[in-house]
């Protein structure tokens, strides 16, 4: 499932070829996304120019001269830059068509993505999401105030897009491995010090997979068509049973929440 690098990934990929550009046609093949694609989208953006590409959680927003399209990527959603003209194959349910003659062409296989074309960003899909994570408002004090008024392992609070956003399995996983802090530890009783570890630790995860370009571990590509490569960085998710690079002691795993967890007995305390 592309997770907010990967979706940042998409976002810096897209946008020096559609910012600046108007909207030719909007083509829906299948309107049967997440939730049912408008079928007024195509009329209400034809004529639109894309003034910025931007990015709240999981969540694409494209600015237009009146309004925003919101895109999410869902399980195995992806996009790319193509050249107008290029044959849709089967799982391709929608294309923006730009004057530029290239095409942003939205892929998704399973379906769980979705598309909106909003006047406000007052959506309810975006109104109770927590801070980004790697801005100033994602703290050590935030995070110990929200952490007080909840009963929860640190690994399922910190998987909370209420509590903060775009921190999906495999980044908490790393978070808490480079923090030293056990995944079933009540979020509530993890100090300060090592709470403010966890929020540089997850600040340096995600800008490391940004850099890198995502983890691409199943379905995602970039916009190039390209995988992400963090995945090569990886210090315990999906390294159940083997050594740890630290320590070099087993690595242990379990499942929380349905989700695949490792973590070292011996660094993570």
């Amino acid at each position: 499932m592309p997770e907010l690098p990967e979706v940042e990934t998409t976002r810096r990929g897209i946008e020096p070829h559609i910012r600046g550009r108007k909207i030719r046609q909007l083509l829906v093949r299948d309107h049967r996304l997440r939730w049912p694609v408008d079928a007024g989208i195509p009329q209400s953006v034809s004529g639109q120019s894309v003034i910025s590409v931007s990015r709240r959680a999981k969540y694409l927003l494209l600015e237009l001269d009146q309004g925003w399209l919101m895109l999410h990527l869902g399980m195995s959603g992806s996009l790319r830059i193509l050249p107008s003209g290029t044959p849709p194959e089967t799982h391709d349910h929608v294309d923006v068509l730009f004057d530029s003659n290239q095409i942003l062409r939205f892929r998704d296989p399973r379906r769980f993505g979705s598309l909106f074309y909003m006047t406000t960003l007052d959506h309810p899909l975006l109104s109770k999401l927590g801070p980004e994570p790697l801005s100033d408002d994602f703290s050590v004090d935030y995070l110990m105030r929200r952490a007080r008024q909840v009963r929860r392992n640190i690994k399922t609070f910190l998987m909370d897009a209420d509590i903060v956003v775009g921190v999906g399995n495999i980044y908490a996983n790393e978070a808490l491995f480079y923090a030293g802090i056990r995944p079933l530890t009540e979020a509530g009783k993890v100090r300060r010090a090592r709470m403010a570890r966890l929020v540089a630790a997850v600040k340096m995860v995600l800008a490391k997979a940004i850099d890198a370009g995502g983890t691409s571990l199943r379905d995602f590509l970039r916009e190039d068509g390209k995988p992400g490569y963090f995945r090569h960085e990886l210090q315990v998710y999906g390294r159940e049973g083997e050594a740890c690079f630290a320590c070099e002691g087993p690595l242990t795993s379990l499942r929380i929440s349905n989700r695949a967890t490792v973590y070292c007995r011996r660094c993570q305390r």
